[in-house]
């Protein structure tokens, strides 16, 4: 029987084996332990603000502060040889100022909730850069920005900006669907047991620890997937067999399910998740996640992001960067302990 916590912070900490705790409660990180905080990108563009919806849902949960953050630039306003720069300052400061007064009427019904709010405005350019820096300086235990759907076929197409935080962004990095989550959120935790693609082992333990622990505070459910092709496999024993002996599919395919389901085992050997919760499905990685994570429905997927072998950028994996676009439902970026962000 699967054990569900409370939303009291202390609680639903207690809820989970030490090994596991070590993202949200803590502590990898004495100054985010100190300053426990959510911080949340606002779009000051637009009056709806989905990461601003979802940070407050999950800051009643976690017993987290709100940092509501807007970073804006104006090249009109960036100062010139023939401009006097007097005037563009002040220009910018009542730019900054008006903004300061928009994240101050955000915040206000939400400090009158009970929930601790601040709020700060920023001239920065490009908007991931001024994000970025924020994260370094406040060391929020989370992350948080929205995502928009676009066109007839209701993709959230990901702009730069999501791209570079992807890539960048040291904290867990949770980019947000218009929608809202079910009452019982569905939290779908996409590790890789095989360590495929130079992904380090510890990165799949990051990604369950903080799953479980948000099923845990959120009192929802965690499912967990992998996915293996027997395809490249098969196609290698076929190279390597002289015809006219058949290729033994049955048998390969047996051999790497029963690889995988043992690497699977062992690795959720810490993390109490159901049987029927664990979903290893033979295929395409990135069509079969698509499809659970609609079939479920997940209201959030939880991936890693590392660097690649001698490259010096971070990229998700092939599995993640197939689907980004496609996901229905939230997705949050985990980074491995120690991730410094890569020099260009």
């Amino acid at each position: 029987m699967r054990t569900v916590g409370v939303r009291k912070e202390g609680s639903a900490a207690r809820g989970l084996a030490p090994e596991v705790r070590f993202l949200l409660y803590g502590s990898r990180n004495k100054a985010m332990d100190e300053n426990k905080s959510i911080l949340v990108v606002i779009d000051p563009s637009t009056d709806r603000q989905p990461a601003l919806e979802r940070a407050t849902w999950l800051a009643a949960h976690l017993g987290a502060t709100l940092e509501l953050l807007i970073c804006d630039y104006d090249q009109q306003l960036s100062g010139g040889r023939f401009l006097a720069s007097e005037a563009m300052e002040g220009a910018r400061l009542a730019l900054l100022d008006m903004h300061k007064r928009r994240l101050e009427s955000l915040a206000t019904p939400l400090r009158k909730q009970g929930l601790e709010v601040r709020t700060d405005a920023r001239w920065e350019h490009p908007l991931d850069h001024g994000v970025l820096r924020k994260v370094a300086e406040l060391q929020p235990i989370i992350t948080i920005k929205d995502t928009h759907y676009h066109g007839a076929v209701q993709r959230a197409l990901f702009s730069n900006t999501d791209w570079n935080l992807i890539r960048g962004c040291a904290v867990p990095l949770l980019l947000v669907k218009p929608r809202q989550p079910a009452a019982v959120p569905r939290i779908l935790a996409a590790v890789d047991p095989m360590h495929e693609f130079d992904k380090p082992a510890a990165l799949d333990h990051a990604i369950l620890a903080l799953a479980k622990e948000l099923e845990v505070a959120l009192q929802g459910k965690l499912d967990v997937f992998h996915a293996f092709d027997p395809a490249p496999a098969i196609a290698s024993a076929a190279g390597s067999i002289a015809s006219p002996i058949a290729v033994p599919v049955r048998e390969l395919t047996e051999a790497l399910e029963n690889n995988h389901k043992s690497a699977l085992s062992a690795l959720l050997r810490d993390y109490p998740v159901d049987k029927e919760a664990v979903h290893l499905q033979q295929g395409v990685a990135a069509e079969q996640l698509l499809a659970l994570s609609r079939k479920l429905p997940a209201d959030i997927v939880v991936m890693g992001a590392v660097a690649r072998s001698g490259i010096k950028r971070v990229f998700i994996g092939n599995t993640a960067e197939r689907v980004l676009d496609r996901l229905p439902c939230d997705l949050l970026i985990v980074k491995p302990a120690g991730f410094a962000v890569p020099v260009n």
